[in-house]
């Protein structure tokens, strides 16, 4: 197992026309027993790509060559419809006796479902270590997550190794998950961020030595090169983050919130947030989050009324729906979203998820993949018909249809009478936890 310490922290996200709860939890792991699945239990262990085998450091990282299962991006066609992009991502991936990362993974493989894993450094750093990570503004030892033990580390490594070799992506969630006014992320400077990600690389290249884990599989990949995003502790600290990491090899950030438009870049980053969706039976929206859908229902509780367990699962899951058929069959921007390997509500929320894979990602038109691919996708596309499709807003079609749209442009919009100033949007909410 991962050795925690446990803490909830809850916050409001507001815009002008919503409002919901925002962020992630400060816990990311659990000890109860995962769901059963469809595959639960079956060991596939594909093979490393190719011949090359070239170990990196102590051996904890090797480099073998390409990612295998990734799908390369084209380029759209004059007036082709763009894909339904769907991105399912996990915050501090880490795998303790929930079984939650293995359970998932094959989750994905049956529903051609790939995702992005992002890993929290200390969990590939065992107890006894702990000194080695010293936290921007903290003393040496510190982490509001815990660390890791030794099953923990190789069964996380374990399933670090195979989901990369799946074609999914391992990004990271940092170390420490400090978070709020007094020393939180958001209160870090530029360099701080840079020794954090520094640190967060160093427990993933050197996992095997500190734990004393030698005769474990390596992790097949060179993760400097591998590391291309992230997303923040309870979403804060985004703008120093971006700052630091667009010179250390990173890509995108999915930090921000917004609502369900196409992305934009950001500093030379991809900006993709996650998204305020539907809260059915509410006059709000929430954040794209199991943690958000959980405060909205049960507050900070985490094991709320189980009389209500099934019903909130149902409006999660009823959420993303909504959420995925406004765009799938609107202005098709990617429906970002993400989660916690944790049971919250009696497991609850990840049933929602399984269901909503499930669902979305056997349609017609729909990639299931991770941010690295997405981003992937977005660079290999003409920026004049991206800067196009983001001017459709949540659940707007072409009105002319795509192949016209995506040729001629969108249709130029009135002008503003003299010294009328355009009416502003909804403001875009900031994510608060304490």
């Amino acid at each position: 197992m991962i050795a925690a310490t446990k803490k909830i922290a809850g916050g409001l996200v507001a815009t002008a026309l919503v409002l919901g709860v925002a962020g992630c939890s400060s816990s990311e792991t659990g000890k109860s027993p995962a769901a059963g699945g469809p595959n639960a239990g079956k060991k596939a262990v594909p093979e490393a790509p190719g011949s090359v085998n070239r170990p990196i450091g102590d051996g904890s990282t090797t480099y073998t060559g390409p990612q295998p299962n990734v799908q390369k991006p084209q380029k759209l066609k004059a007036g082709e419809k763009p894909p339904q992009f769907v991105v399912f991502s996990w915050d501090g991936a880490g795998e303790d006796s929930q079984k939650l990362f293995s359970h998932f993974r094959e989750v994905g493989k049956q529903y051609n479902a790939r995702m992005t894993y992002f890993l929290s450094g200390v969990y590939m750093l065992p107890e006894e270590k702990r000194s080695l990570y010293t936290a921007p503004q903290h003393g040496p030892g510190r982490s509001d997550i815990g660390f890791g033990d030794l099953k923990g580390i190789k069964d996380t490594a374990d399933q670090v190794r195979l989901a990369w070799l799946e074609g999914n992506e391992i990004g990271t969630h940092f170390n420490g998950h400090f978070c709020g006014p007094e020393g939180g992320v958001g209160t870090w400077s530029v360099e701080e961020w840079k020794s954090e990600i520094n640190q967060a690389k160093s427990f993933v290249k050197s996992w095997r030595t500190n734990a004393g884990l030698k005769d474990v599989q390596t992790l097949p990949f060179d993760y400097d090169k591998e590391l291309i995003g992230a997303r923040t502790p309870c979403l804060e600290g985004q703008k120093n983050f971006m700052l630091a990491a667009k010179g250390m090899g990173f890509r995108y950030d999915s930090s921000g919130i917004s609502k369900q438009i196409w992305p934009k870049k950001t500093d030379g980053l991809w900006d993709i947030p996650l998204q305020l969706v539907p809260m059915p039976g509410r006059a709000f929206d929430t954040l794209s989050m199991d943690y958000n859908y959980m405060v909205n229902q049960s507050g900070t509780n985490s094991q709320g009324d189980p009389s209500q367990h099934a019903y909130w699962g149902e409006q999660m899951r009823d959420g993303l729906r909504q959420a995925f058929d406004r765009v799938y069959q609107g202005n098709r921007a990617p429906l970002i979203i993400g989660n916690h390997f944790e049971s919250w509500n009696g497991g609850t929320y990840m049933r929602a998820v399984e269901d909503s894979i499930k669902t979305m990602c056997t349609k017609p038109e729909v990639r299931c993949v991770p941010f690295k691919e997405l981003v992937d996708w977005l660079d290999a596309q003409d920026p004049k018909a991206l800067e196009w499709m983001r001017t459709l807003d949540v659940g707007e079609t072409p009105k002319e249809g795509w192949p016209k749209f995506l040729t001629a442009g969108p249709p130029a919009r009135p002008a503003a009478p003299a010294g009328v100033k355009p009416a502003a949007g909804p403001a875009e909410g900031a994510a608060e936890e304490g």
